[in-house]
């Protein structure tokens, strides 16, 4: 029985998918069984059952905090919520509805913290501050390939950088390359092309343009 790709991959399926017959990656999965797939879905479908019970968790302290709570214990859960949202953007399957009422209790726990804030104008322009920076952060989870690169676990093996650029879709490119600064990318670039040379596809035109876009000139 042929074992069937997710939908919705999480970052082990998605990034044993990268590897598969992509000779540009050190290490590519040119072989592979159904029990190979199985096992990587198997890890991702852990992941999810980890962040539900994290998920649970974390909603009953939300429920359970008092009008007059310390204020460490807020901004810690604050903290909290943020992180697990990063997880739910990593995980396979349908999460939409979990990350809508992570924002959801996000909002809660900001307007405990404004309401501990006092008044206080500066206090209330760092917040606002914080909360744009909050909005263009879950923007860009909404790209895997940024995800899985932020990820403090990340799969994504050092070795593996340029391959990743060279070959995942150019949307998710273009959002990782806005975490690099000029010099990172020169260097990623110059590496690219000595994968390029290393594997005889310096020539090949979607590379070239994708070795352009790393370095900024397209």
């Amino acid at each position: 029985m042929e074992i069937p790709f997710s939908e919705r991959p999480g970052r082990h399926e998605r990034h044993f998918k990268r590897k598969i017959d992509n000779p540009l990656f050190p290490r590519p999965v040119t072989e592979y069984s159904g029990d190979d797939l199985l096992e990587v879905q198997r890890l991702d479908h852990e992941e999810i059952i980890s962040f539900l019970g994290k998920f649970k968790k974390l909603v009953q302290q939300a429920i359970s905090l008092q009008a007059n709570e310390e204020s460490q214990v807020v901004l810690d859960l604050k903290a909290e919520l943020e992180k697990l949202y990063e997880t739910a953007s990593r995980l396979g399957d349908q999460q939409e509805n979990n990350k809508a009422a992570l924002r959801d209790l996000l909002k809660v726990i900001m307007a405990t913290v404004r309401a501990h804030a006092g008044g206080d104008a500066k206090a209330e322009m760092e917040l606002q501050q914080e909360e744009l920076a909050r909005q263009q952060h879950f923007s860009m989870l909404e790209h895997d390939l940024v995800v899985d690169l932020l990820d403090t676990e990340s799969l994504i093996l050092k070795d593996e950088l340029v391959a990743v650029m060279l070959s995942e879709d150019e949307p998710q490119v273009i959002a990782a390359l806005t975490m690099l600064d000029e010099e990172q990318r020169l260097l990623l670039a110059a590496d690219a092309v000595r994968i390029a040379e290393k594997n005889n596809l310096e020539d090949d035109e979607n590379l070239k343009r994708r070795i352009g876009l790393i370095r900024g000139d397209v």
